[in-house]
This record gives structure tokens, C-alpha cells and sequence, in this order.
């Protein structure tokens, strides 16, 4: 019996009868993670680490969820499964599954630079490894985060002097934390759309340290937002509340700003290149460390992600899934 298999469910392991990050409704759920794509409504029951838990009930309401602390081992069926950090986001996981001495590692996102916010990833030793290549091309290398923050700092203080407002737009749940922890040593007031500011209080409830912020007033006088960045989802960006709040500039914080087609096409006035996801360097060492004779890709540049590594001696093959909803699309 293989230790996973790929369905039009999802991931599925025979050995324990459930299904990781499903997107279509199944008995048992284990979820690596938060974001929409990977943790959906409609499962008879949850497993995740407790705070992604906690951002799903917020999301999905009232949910049957069970939790897991990273690296304790739970017996589901006749598999071992255990939770390790991936490092995308607050309470991201990796799931490490062991059947008969075989392991599988389903690695949902990740990311490999540790960002101050989320557990750092955690390499894992394994046969199997389940991976992402959403920037699966030599072209996406992240620049130095501290780079990119004071580039942002520098176009608010543009902005502040030309009357305008600082608009950043980022996924809710994990890059709008990263830039407000980012941004929040510069001594920029931070101003929140409510999407952005529930999760902010969702997380500091289970203990994560983002710093304090201000919950947007749409009748806040201009000046005031001038003086600092507003932080709003990208749907959001275009909504008639933002409209009002007075003459402004809005940024993208992606890794898709490293193409400038991309760029263009967004129709953002500025673009910063910051993913929480792993880069081409990135993504080659996770894979490296893990030494599994099988690589599974998932999203992103698949075909060309898997030739790479077919052709540098692994044995790599694409998994088709219907992951890709928050960056990716965003």
C-alpha cells in the first residue's frame, strides 16, 4: 500500500482514511494550513496545528477541528502522522506521515527564510516529498526583506509629501503580518482594513507578537493616514470605502512584482517583491535536504520545475491539484 495517493479529492493515505488539504468535502481533514485553497468548508472533521485552527473557525465558523502541537506524534488509523513547521505563515505546517517505515512529507507552502513570525521551516528527512514550485523558475530570487522595507519607507515618505495615501495591498493571514512587523520599527503609524486587523487579533491571541496597529476609520482625516500605511486586502484595494479615504498610491507586496509584465497587468502604481513562499534557490535546497528518492510538484511551474530536477537526478513527477488561491492569485 503507497503511503499517499493522488485523487480528485486530494492527497489521500489509505493507511489512516484522510485526506490533506482536500478541496473537495471529505470525512477527515489534515490541514497544513490557513489560507482558502488549503483549508476549506465542508469536511466532517479538522486536524491542524491550534492556530490554524483558530483562523479557520474565524473563516469557516463552526467547524469540528481537532489540534496537534509541531512534532507530536498522533496515530490516525495505521499511520503515524506528525505536524512541523513550513515557515509560510503563522501556524503553517508541513505533515510528515509514516506507514511500515515509509515516510511522506506533504510540505503545503513554505517558505525558508525565517521571518520573525512564523516557526521557522523545518527540514525532514523522508521518501516521499510533496512540494510547491509556485516560483518555480531561476528568474524569482527574493531580495534582503530589510531591502524591501525601506524601499516601502521611502515611497510612503514620497507619498506623504505629495498629499497622498500609502496603500499596501497583501494576503491577509501571513504577508500583511510580515509587513507590519516589518514596518512597524520604522515608526510609520499602521493603519488596517478589518479583514487584516481580525486576523491580527486572531493571532495575537494564540501568543504571536504583531505589532500594534490602528483598525481603519474610513472618516480618519487624510493627513492622518498620509502620516503612516494603510494595509488592506487586494480585493479591497479597488473598493469604494478606500476610494474615499482621499488621494492615494497603491503597492503590491508579491513575488510576482519580480516580473513586470505582472506588474503592469495588476495596475498597481507600486510593486515590492516580497513572497511568502520559497524561491527558485529556496525551493532547490528544501528539496536537497529532505533526500527523497520521490518528488511530487505541485502549482505553479510544474512542467519546468520537475524537467529541472528530473535532469539534475532526482525522480520528480507533477501532481495535479487545486492549490494556488492565495499569492498565486492574488
Amino acid at each position: 500500500m503507497s503511503v499517499i495517493e493522488f485523487t480528485d479529492r486530494g492527497i489521500y493515505c489509505p493507511a489512516g482514511d484522510f485526506y490533506v488539504d482536500p478541496w473537495r468535502p471529505v470525512a477527515r481533514a489534515v490541514i497544513t494550513h490557513a489560507h482558502a485553497d488549503h483549508a476549506r468548508f465542508g469536511h466532517a472533521a479538522y486536524l491542524s496545528t491550534p492556530m490554524t485552527a483558530a483562523v479557520m473557525r474565524h473563516r469557516l465558523g463552526a467547524i469540528t477541528a481537532d489540534t496537534v502541537e509541531y512534532g507530536e506524534p498522533r496515530s490516525v488509523g495505521g499511520a503515524r502522522v506528525s505536524f512541523h513547521p513550513a515557515g509560510h505563515v503563522p501556524g503553517s505546517a508541513q505533515i510528515c506521515i509514516e506507514v511500515g517505515g515509509e515516510i511522506a512529507v506533504i510540505s503545503g507552502d513554505y517558505k525558508l527564510e525565517n521571518d520573525g513570525l512564523s516557526t521557522p521551516f523545518e527540514p525532514l528527512r523522508c521518501h516521499s516529498f510533496v512540494s510547491e514550485c509556485t516560483f518555480g523558475l531561476p528568474a524569482f530570487r527574493w531580495p534582503d526583506a530589510q531591502d524591501t522595507f525601506a524601499a516601502m519607507a521611502q515611497w510612503q515618505a514620497d507619498n506623504q509629501a505629495s498629499g497622498k495615501i500609502s496603500i499596501l495591498t497583501a494576503y491577509g493571514l501571513g504577508k500583511a503580518q510580515r509587513l507590519i512587523q516589518g514596518l512597524a520599527p520604522l515608526g510609520l503609524p499602521i493603519f488596517t482594513h478589518a479583514a487584516v486587523e481580525n486576523t491580527n487579533e486572531i493571532l495575537r491571541d494564540c501568543g504571536v507578537a504583531v505589532p500594534a496597529t490602528h483598525r481603519l476609520d474610513t472618516q480618519s482625516p487624510t493627513d492622518d493616514l498620509c502620516r503612516g500605511i494603510v494595509i488592506a486586502p487586494p480585493a479591497a484595494a479597488d473598493s469604494a470605502a478606500l476610494r474615499k479615504l482621499g488621494p492615494c498610491e497603491v503597492g503590491f507586496a508579491s513575488g510576482w512584482m519580480a516580473l513586470r509584465g505582472i506588474r503592469r497587468r495588476r495596475g498597481v502604481d507600486r510593486g515590492f517583491v516580497m513572497s511568502d513562499h520559497a524561491d527558485w534557490p529556496a525551493l532547490n535546497d528544501a528539496i536537497a535536504a529532505t533526500g527523497a528518492q520521490n518528488i511530487y510538484v505541485t502549482h505553479g511551474y510544474t512542467d519546468i520545475f520537475a524537467k529541472w530536477l528530473n535532469d539534475t537526478g532526482h525522480n520528480a513527477s507533477v501532481v495535479p491539484t487545486e492549490f494556488g488561491g492565495d499569492e498565486d492569485n492574488e
